[in-house]
């Protein structure tokens, strides 16, 4: 078999993919431009354009406590007394109502509007450096950078101002070296509610009393870890947010007259506790200010506080802030009053002067800002300043509307800047969409030509390898000599580009019709690139999902459609049977009857059964279908759906009766799903060898199994339930997990290093086990009846193999006391049975990603696998024995087409949806309950976690080749060689006797799945790109890119691990039979 080529055919395939994504993605989520200067003291905002330095001026306040509790929505803070039975988030900051009801001139509640993405990392660096963050930097909430950009901490530094900070340690990931004193507490473990909480509360009272502070900042994380533990509606939220009412006191009583307080959430949070998107659940979080001097503040967005503050503070606004300050804080009354400070005109012109400057600066940085746009806020500008600086020097009062039209301006500002950061580069989106189009069109054409590229008459990897390399350094010295610097993105994309048009010029000159050893034709380019052949029913459906993927109606509910989807096109395959007259046995031709015509080799009852067969899958993949459907979460938008109880972790539930049945439903599951796959080894006789992917289902499997449902049962123990135990069930949730992890790894590396189950046996050893019966030379099972031995017999392996081992016996001579007569277990599923094992291994593991709810569906997804290949092999033979089956191995459209189809299904029956709130962070810290000390093993849990599904059926690909072979029926043509003696259910030994047919349609498989997986990605970009300007862009298109490329990204790396296996499997097998064989026989 010719192993090699078909891996760097599919590694190129997914490498001119990925350059395509990565060039479109360049130009469709691009990071804004860094205005990486600060404001001074010096710098001439105020009014009279004096020389003096701002920062002397009287501050409103001299010092500041911010107090920032994660993830606090306004729901939380708001109280109405009506409510007799709130729920748990409900009426439990009761002191936020009492003060602003008790002193109203020295407190408010309200809103505060975050901007989207909604995560921790992008709302710090929203509200101190007045910015407003992109789409893209949700990434990086993993891997939290030092912000560059001017924000409040780096200004109060500068001023001389002591911060202490103490709480989320993100901020001093964000902040290094600014702190005048910081205490970090780890952040990223949400099962852990008071850890950060209880840190802060040991050293926030003792500091308050100190004097060597000006802004005191704590960040709690509780009521946020909490959410997304158990939901906004449980105890235990009730009990975080009693505990910050509590704080919320304790600061007030102690506060003294200089110092502002401010309580605020960072984001909301959804009915779920997750959040990251842009819903109003998710945006809308709490401001509450409390001063004992009068303040009268407006409705907050997040970047409005940054200039409000610093301006209250007497520091500079940071540079690149857009915010508008709240100018109803600033109440400059005379030399003797009581307030000091700016005037509310005077803070409008500081704020209007410094993002005007801010605009002057980026738009001589970066030409993305329109330039009528730009010249219009630039003119009304001037306008503004000229009426405002000409009344300061006459003199007299400026008009009153000046006021407003200043807070106008200001809004104009952040509103074209949040419009224009959204920003497109459309010859990067072009290039890449070209790019995709033509990868999606060689993946096709690869599958139709898998024949003549492995043969080696057809094309090759070298010349367009060669000329891709060519072109790339050609364009970087392009680059080199025009710009003085490469982008290497370009040099990629004409790489790639260059090498897909060498592809195609090559694979048009294939005109000739390449006959192969067996009788079979390869197809022409222009015979099969036609609609006649591409436009067909299973076919048909991939194109019309690609096409509802520009509905956002169709996104939210693709997890039902999906469903359906499968289901019909399921019931399409005995549809069309029974139509070509292939499902049910033919009539009785009287010809033969009388003997004018040879009878027919076909059994009515063979068909029969096969039929029976088929329609009882269907029957299952049916039922699996329908009770997927119980395991699906909900979005936002579906607004009365209500999400499956088994998405939840069993500590969230409250009813233990509740609790106690879905851990019994998920051990079940478990069982019955590992008991399945030994079930299977077993019956084809993969169990009786002692090499390692024996030893892996005979004892890693079980106890991979024991441990994850003993972690389950840990995992659901309630905090409080054994307080003795506490210190047991905190080692337990270490170090099952973790043993577990030991397990999957040592189980496929075991599998890997050691693929074949066979086991062979002599005459002798087989004779004292069973003397009276004679048994067979080469066996494919386990003889577990005489029927299913001979079922499963392979009496022909190789005709010299029994001629060189049996000769003897044949011509009558006597038996050789110590001649060996083979007897191989488990060779008739030699491929299947570790590719097999290695997929229900890794389900497992991944399983353990999951909450545990999520047993009974993996076991569904397991069960719609056997449904699927079980289909496919029924429909394979009832062709095969009707005499229509089209030759060869190869796998048609309908099967790879629901299997793609299937993995995509099961992505929603996991529990999860293409948005960023729907993320199971959790599966970050199993085995991790401590945390973490790096990102790179974090991001991989939660990335195994979301694409689980992905990942199952891209390593189970190459079981659609495989299965027909290990449920062929003696006398069905399917796959059987010419010049083949019919009558023999070898199984998947006929690959070892075709082995250019193997590699091509293992090849022919993989572009197949590659090709769907690609087209999916494909309609993304363009949906993302057409609806560009859409409302819904960022909210439904732009996460379903996102997911759609992730998705894409798993599948190709671990279709190519299945692929690899089956080829090591194949060279195990190879030296097997070269040990088998003796020398003098060869």
């Amino acid at each position: 078999m010719k192993g090699l080529p078909v891996l760097c055919l599919l590694l190129w395939m997914s490498a001119v993919y990925l350059v395509g994504i990565y060039l479109f993605v360049g130009g469709f989520l691009l990071v804004r431009l860094e205005v990486n200067r600060t404001s001074t003291c010096s710098d001439l905002l105020e009014p009279a354009g004096g020389s003096g330095d701002f920062c002397q001026g009287q501050p409103r306040f001299k010092r500041t406590v911010i107090l920032i509790i994660d993830a606090l929505k306004i729901d939380f803070a708001r109280f109405d007394p009506s409510k007799t039975a709130p729920r748990p988030y409900e009426n439990k900051l009761p002191v936020l109502e009492e003060v602003v009801s008790s002193r109203p001139s020295q407190s408010r509640l309200y809103p505060f509007r975050a901007d989207p993405p909604t995560t921790t990392m992008q709302r710090i660096k929203g509200f101190t450096t007045g910015s407003l963050p992109t789409f893209v930097d949700v990434g990086n909430n993993f891997a939290s950078s030092a912000i560059l950009e001017d924000n409040l901490i780096h200004q109060l530094g500068q001023t001389g101002r002591h911060v202490v900070f103490m709480g989320d340690d993100t901020w001093e990931s964000l902040f290094p070296k600014k702190f005048h004193r910081s205490l970090p507490f780890p952040s990223f473990n949400v099962k852990d509610l008071h850890t950060v909480d209880n840190g802060i509360l040991r050293h926030l009272y003792t500091t308050m009393m100190g004097d060597d502070w000006d802004v005191l900042v704590a960040h709690f994380l509780g009521v946020d870890h909490c959410g997304h533990r158990f939901g906004p509606d449980h105890p235990a939220m009730a009990e975080k947010l009693t505990q910050m009412d509590g704080v919320i006191r304790s600061v007030i009583e102690r506060l003294q007259n200089d110092t502002l307080l401010v309580v605020m959430g960072d984001h909301g949070m959804t009915d779920t506790g997750d959040h990251g998107g842009e819903s109003l659940k998710e945006t809308d979080a709490a401001l509450f200010l409390y001063s004992p001097t009068p303040v009268f503040p407006d409705p907050h967005s997040q970047t409005d506080l940054v200039p409000t503050l610093a301006l209250l503070l007497g520091i500079p606004i940071p540079y690149s802030n857009v915010g508008r300050s709240s100018y109803r804080y600033f109440i400059k009354k005379g030399p003797a009053g009581a307030v000091e400070g700016l005037s509310q005109l005077e803070a409008l012109w500081i704020n209007a002067k410094q993002v005007n400057r801010f605009l002057e600066t980026y738009s001589s940085m970066a030409r993305d800002i329109p330039p009528q746009r730009l010249s219009q806020l630039k003119d009304e500008f001037s306008r503004l300043s000229s009426a405002y600086l000409s009344s300061l020097r006459e003199g007299r009062s400026p008009p009153p509307q000046l006021a407003s039209s200043l807070q106008a301006y200001l809004t104009s500002v952040r509103d074209t800047c949040r419009s224009t950061w959204a920003r497109f580069n459309p010859v990067k989106m072009a290039a890449g969409l070209a790019i995709l189009a033509l990868a999606c069109l060689m993946c096709l054409v690869l599958s139709e030509l898998s024949q003549v590229l492995i043969k080696g008459s057809g094309l090759g990897l070298k010349a367009p390898t060669a000329l891709a390399l060519a072109v790339g350094v050609v364009v970087a010295a392009a680059q080199l000599l025009t710009q003085g610097y490469v982008e290497e993105i370009w040099c990629l994309a004409a790489g790639a580009f260059s090498s897909e048009l060498l592809f195609f010029w090559r694979a048009r000159r294939l005109n000739t019709v390449t006959v192969s050893k067996n009788g079979t034709k390869a197809s022409k380019f222009s015979r099969w690139l036609t609609p006649r052949r591409l436009l067909v029913a299973p076919l048909l459906i991939p194109l019309l999902r690609c096409a509802s993927l520009l509905s956002d109606s169709y996104v939210i509910a693709e997890g039902r459609v999906v469903t359906f989807l499968v289901f019909s096109l399921v019931l399409y395959i005995p549809i069309q049977l029974n139509w070509n007259g292939l499902l049910l046995p033919p009539s009785p031709d009287p010809l033969k009857s009388a003997g004018l015509l040879p009878p027919s080799a076909l059994s009515p009852s063979t068909v029969r059964k096969e039929g029976a067969t088929l329609l009882g899958f269907v029957g299952l993949l049916i039922s699996t279908l329908y009770l997927s459907l119980s395991f699906h979460g909900c979005r936002e938008e579906q607004g009365s759906c209500q999400p499956s109880s088994f998405l939840y972790p069993l500590s969230r539930m409250q009813d233990n009766q509740l609790k106690n049945l879905h851990y019994v439903l998920s051990v079940i599951s478990l069982g019955i799903f590992t008991h399945l796959l030994r079930r299977f080894l077993c019956h084809y006789g993969n169990l009786n060898s002692s090499g390692g992917t024996v030893f892996t289902a005979r004892w890693i499997l079980p106890l991979l199994s024991v441990c994850l449902g003993l972690h389950w049962a840990v995992s659901a123990t309630s905090e409080d339930s054994f307080r003795n135990l506490a210190e047991l069930i905190r080692v337990a949730q270490l170090a099952l997990p973790r043993a577990a992890f030991c397990l999957l790894g040592l189980g496929l590396s075991l599998i890997w290093l050691d693929p074949i189950t066979v086991f062979v046996k002599t005459r002798a050893a087989a004779s004292s086990r069973a003397p009276a019966l004679p048994t067979p030379r080469y066996r494919a099972s386990t003889g577990i009846s005489p029927q299913a031995e001979l079922h499963h017999l392979i009496p022909q392996i190789y005709q010299h193999m029994r001629r060189s081992l049996d000769d003897g016996e044949l011509s009558g001579a006597a038996e050789e006391p110590n001649r060996p007569t083979v007897e191989a277990y488990g060779l008739g599923t030699v491929y299947s049975a570790p590719l097999l094992l290695f997929c229900g291994l890794l389900g497992v593991g991944l399983l353990l990603l999951h909450p545990e709810g999520m047993a009974a569906s993996f076991l569904l997804l397991l069960l719609e696998m056997a449904a699927l290949l079980h289909i496919h092999a029924s429909s394979s033979t009832l062709c095969g024995l009707h005499g229509t089956y089209s030759g060869g191995f190869h796998v048609p459209w309908t099967p790879v087409v629901l299997w793609s189809l299937a993995a995509t299904q099961f992505f929603h029956a996991t529990g999860h949806l293409p948005t960023f709130p729907s993320i199971q962070w959790g599966a970050a810290f199993v085995g991790f309950p401590d945390g973490h000390t790096g990102t790179l093993l974090p991001a991989s849990l939660v990335t195994l976690n979301t694409f689980a599904s992905h990942i199952l059926f891209a390593v189970g690909c190459p079981l659609l080749l495989f299965w027909p072979l290990v449920c062929e029926v003696r006398g069905s043509g399917g796959g059987r060689a010419c010049g083949e003696e019919v009558g023999d259910a070898v199984m998947e030994m006929r690959l070892r006797e075709n082995p250019h047919q193997f590699s091509s349609s293992l090849l022919q498989l993989s572009a197949r799945y590659l090709f769907l997986h690609g087209a999916q990605v494909f309609s993304s970009v363009c949906a993302a790109a057409i609806l560009r300007r859409h409302l819904m862009v960022w909210k439904v298109f732009a996460p379903k890119l996102m997911f759609e490329v992730s998705g894409f990204l798993m599948s190709s790396i671990f279709l190519l691990i299945g692929v690899t296996l089956v080829l090591r499997v194949d060279g195990a097998v190879a030296r097997w039979f070269k040990n088998l064989v003796p020398d003098a026989s060869r």
